[in-house]
């Protein structure tokens, strides 16, 4: 059927169609946007990851950490891969990131099998769902389709949520990513796998907050503990566990440990002590199997959530042939 357009009834139609003709090709991500353009992608994703964290098990929270620092300076674009001399690797909060090199070799493999199809920040979006998996989480699907970002600044990753962030500096930092206070506790979950340095936590030990002494809210016991780890003028490189006594298991402890006052990190302590953020913890403790299951399950789709932020897509930034550099 043919339609014809009379200028006398649609006198704005030509500029609407100029207006549109205009607008930038967008598009938004999907689970299955590789269906038919590289249908393995995400099993050869999962592939490399899984043979990774077999080899080394610090390459999970490491990947898992990577994709948030990626996702809260200018979106998931993987603007965190990119080398350079002030590019967001070279940030303080960054320079203990590991895992680059399973981005690379995914990506390598991906562009054997399908050249100039997958983007480095869905790479990175699928590893970590993976790493997820491989620490017992459990499975969520990524909607894919982002596209990888040609801007890297030092300067924008300087501000990442720290150790020392107040509950409520963290609620602000969330908000304005669109993420709620819901989110901001269900992704701090990520701390149940991983290690964080002496460094990051040791005025809490020694001089909180100029005290001459430790953190009152510190479990005694955990306090000796990590006072043995890392003392006074030790090597403030040392690694410890953010979960203590699960630190290889992605399950709910983390929220025990944080009732009780044995989280590492002053951020972790305050989701307790600060309300708005205490009844968002409270949902993941009690039974384990239950509330465990529940936590998993939410922490895939507040990572969903991380995952769209400020995606680009459509005909915006590229899709890199290696990830550590633009095209």
């Amino acid at each position: 059927m043919t339609v014809y357009f009379h200028m006398k009834t649609t006198p704005n139609l030509f500029v609407v169609l100029l207006a549109i003709s205009s607008i930038r090709v967008l598009g938004c991500t999907r689970v299955g946007f590789y269906e038919k353009t590289c249908p393995r992608a995400e099993i050869i994703v999962q592939d490399v990851v899984k043979s990774a964290v077999k080899a080394n098990y610090t390459y999970a929270p490491g990947l898992l950490r990577m994709f948030f620092h990626d996702c809260f300076v200018r979106g998931c674009d993987a603007s965190i891969l990119l080398n350079g001399p002030s590019t967001e690797q070279t940030a303080t909060p960054n320079s203990h990131l590991r895992g680059f090199e399973v981005i690379n070799r995914a990506k390598t493999m991906l562009e054997n099998e399908c050249p100039g199809v997958v983007s480095c920040a869905d790479i990175l979006a699928l590893a970590a769902r993976d790493a997820v998996i491989q620490t017992g989480g459990t499975f969520w699907e990524v909607p894919t389709g982002r596209r990888d970002g040609l801007v890297s600044l030092k300067s924008e990753a300087e501000d990442l949520p720290s150790s020392r962030t107040p509950a409520e500096d963290q609620i602000k930092i969330f908000a304005k990513k669109g993420l709620n206070t819901e989110d901001l506790v269900t992704l701090a979950g990520g701390h149940t796998i991983g290690t964080a340095a002496c460094a990051r936590f040791t005025d809490r030990l020694y001089n909180y907050k100029n005290n001459h002494g430790p953190d009152p809210d510190i479990d005694q016991v955990l306090l000796l503990h990590l006072q043995t780890l890392c003392p006074h003028n030790g090597d403030h490189g040392t690694r410890v566990a953010l979960d203590t006594g699960s630190v290889n298991s992605f399950d709910n402890s983390y929220y025990e440990n944080v009732r009780a006052g044995r989280g590492v990190l002053e951020s972790d302590s305050e989701l307790w002590t600060d309300p708005r953020t205490q009844r968002f913890v409270q949902q993941f403790l009690g039974d384990k199997k239950n509330h465990e299951l529940k936590f998993t399950k939410k922490f895939g789709r507040a990572m969903v959530k991380l995952g769209n932020v400020e995606v680009k897509t459509g005909n915006e930034g590229e899709i890199r042939r290696v990830c550590n550099k633009i095209n």
